[in-house]
Order: C-alpha cells, then structure tokens, then sequence
C-alpha cells in the first residue's frame, strides 16, 4: 500500500505505466467534469497540473476551437509517457508537456485563461502557497477547477493513510478562504469506480471552482 501511495502521488518505472493506465481509466470521469466547468472558449490557453500520461486531452482540446494546452508534472515518466501518446497535438503546436518541482512556476503573472488540477490537492506540501502560485498565473476573471475525492470515500482506501492529505468540500472552502481566489461554487458528484475484486464501489467527489478577482 505505501509503494502504491508512492505511485500515484509519482508513477516511476514500469509499475508507474501500469498505474497511470490504471489512474487515467479511473478517473476520466473526474477529469470530465473538471474540463466542463472551465466552461473554455475559443482561442484560450489552458493549464493542467498532474496531467498523467494525458490520455484525456482529445475531450479537452474539442471543447472549443483553437485551444492550446500546457501540462506540467513532477514525475518524470508521465512527462515521456504525455509526450509519447499525444504527439499530433505537440506536432501541430497546442499542446506542450513541461516538468516542474510541485510548487513553482515558471511562467509570467496573468499568463493562463483556465487552470484545472484533479487528484493533486491531496499532495500540496504547503496548500496556501500552491494557491498563491497558481492565482499569479492565471488570468483576471481566469477559472481555477481543483477536482477530488471526498475525503469519508478516500478513507475507505487502505493506500490513503501514506502521505494523502484528504478533504471534504467544508475543508477546501475554508482553504479557499484564506487566498485570493473567490469560491464561485462546489459541485458534488458520484460516480462508481471497481476494485481489483470487481466490486463496484460508489465514490464522492467534487469540484470546486474559483475565479480570480
């Protein structure tokens, strides 16, 4: 369970392959309705943080004509393995895949339309720097989604208890509230994800979305 933790906070090596697969099937519902709530518009620059290995960026990049897309990601492996099954994009200059130390940026203030982020909040070393950090790169009026898992499902996961720092909704609110950023809304949602048995799990997630003021 702790080695599991470990690759799905970093996939690394070949079990890191098998995870990302595992994480991008899993979570594609997730990862949809964060894409939704951006609400993106044509023309726009988008920004994704822990991308994986970005098998989802198709329903992204038909969201709205003449997208272009930056994903960053700490791990190593899911940085090759983006590169590796979206080349069309990177060929015709939408899409662009850059590694980073999981707290700063390198690009210019005010410089993305949209952020999304699902399933990292739970390894932000210091969560109200990371909101700092991703308020100055992003755009006046600029939507930020963070998509997670509520923390009473993430409990239930025997992996969780090795550096996952789990929330409720109730909990990010309040983390919101000491940044910058205006909560626009929450949105809950349940989906069903299958154990290794085949058991059917009902899971709790939700989105919460902010603008920058």
């Amino acid at each position: 369970m702790r080695e599991l933790a470990a690759q799905l906070r970093k996939p690394s090596g070949e079990k890191g392959l098998e995870v990302a697969a595992m994480m991008n099937l899993t979570n594609i519902g997730m990862t949809l309705e964060a894409i939704r709530n951006l609400d993106l518009k044509k023309g726009e620059l988008v920004m994704e943080i822990g991308h994986g290995n970005a098998g989802h960026l198709n329903f992204l990049l038909d969201k709205a004509d003449d997208l272009q897309y930056i994903g960053y990601d700490i791990s190593e492996l899911m940085h090759k393995e983006a590169i590796a099954l979206n080349p069309k994009w990177i060929q015709n200059n939408l899409v662009k895949f850059k590694l980073y130390d999981g707290q700063n940026f390198p690009d210019q203030d005010n410089h993305f339309d949209k952020i999304l982020t699902v399933n990292t909040i739970y390894f932000w070393e210091n969560p109200n720097e990371m909101l700092k950090e991703i308020y100055r790169i992003l755009k006046p009026s600029g939507t930020f989604c963070i998509t997670f898992v509520e923390k009473d499902f993430m409990e239930l996961l025997p992996f969780s208890t090795y550096g996952f720092t789990m929330y409720n909704p109730e909990d990010v609110e309040k983390l919101i509230k000491h940044s910058q950023f205006k909560l626009k809304e929450i949105i809950r949602k349940t989906d069903f994800v299958q154990t290794k048995s085949g058991e059917k799990m009902q899971r709790k997630f939700a989105t919460a979305v902010l603008t920058k003021l």
